[in-house]
């Protein structure tokens, strides 16, 4: 009787140097790469090198970076604070629900950032779902301020922190927690010295594009916060302004830093997303 090829596999030793491709894959994937690259590089080129460091100093350019920083890091501190305890249950969570609840925390990844601020005005604004009783009670609302900034970013970002603990929860081994679980360790003690440090990379690399995210939203914050100098206005938002507003060097010195900070997500991850994205 002959060998099945699935009884044969173990057999086959996996090569040296990976496989060779078809060479006329290579013509589009030139075409990608310049693709991708080329606006990158008109903007430096066109980038008023010389005005450069008065231009990062004037009023515009200082106050869209603060409030950006800031922003950012505020709606990170959300996403961690919410993002990670529902990362840890969807890994856990099967069947219909745990599907449904997967579906409902990816969909800011597909939506239309406008739709995504649309949304906001109905749930947060002054007559919306919940921020119409809020400003009732208390006076307070969220569109049009700080605040509404941090909201809107947090809303676009927290999936990418969602995804990236629940792929690296999904993906460590469980016996470590069953084996502190035996040893009398009770649950929180278990997350917090098994699950925690277990999840970490994962949690660093959600964190890292989480922030990224939130730094360059621009339709949901223009939609549900407008664009206020000092109070609402990012960098991406300060970017378009200064584009239609007759300052294209304001506008690529903004351009600029924006691709710095990718640059530098990107740095800072070095290949770690991929695994905690799987």
């Amino acid at each position: 009787m002959s060998a099945s090829p699935t009884s044969l596999a173990p057999t086959i030793a996996a090569p040296d140097r990976p496989l060779p491709l078809p060479a006329g894959l290579r013509a589009p994937a030139a075409i990608a790469v310049v693709f991708l690259t080329l606006p990158l590089i008109a903007v430096l080129l066109r980038v008023p090198w010389s005005s450069l460091p008065d231009r990062l100093g004037s009023d515009f350019v200082r106050d869209a970076l603060v409030l950006s920083l800031g922003c950012a890091s505020a709606a990170t501190v959300v996403c961690l604070v919410v993002g990670v305890p529902l990362g840890f249950l969807l890994a856990r969570a099967d069947g219909r629900l745990g599907s449904l609840a997967r579906a409902l925390v990816t969909v800011p990844l597909v939506m239309p950032p406008v739709v995504g601020g649309i949304a906001l005005l109905y749930a947060f604004g002054r007559g919306g779902l919940l921020g119409g009783p809020v400003y009732d009670a208390t006076g307070l609302t969220l569109p049009y301020s700080t605040a509404g900034v941090v909201v809107a970013e947090a809303f676009v970002a927290l999936p990418f922190l969602v995804i990236s603990v629940e792929g690296v929860v999904r993906s460590a081994d469980p016996r470590f927690a069953e084996v502190a679980a035996a040893l009398g360790a009770r649950p929180w003690t278990v997350l917090r010295r098994v699950w925690i440090p277990l999840a970490r990379n994962g949690i660093l690399a959600g964190a890292v594009l989480a922030w990224a995210r939130a730094l360059g939203e621009f339709g949901a914050t223009i939609t549900f916060a407008g664009s206020m100098q000092g109070r609402t206005e990012t960098l991406p938002l300060a970017a378009y302004a200064a584009l239609y507003g007759s300052n294209q060097d304001d506008a690529l010195v903004l351009a600029l830093l924006l691709i710095v900070v990718s640059v530098a997500v990107l740095f800072a991850l070095r290949g770690r997303w991929r695994g905690a994205l799987s």
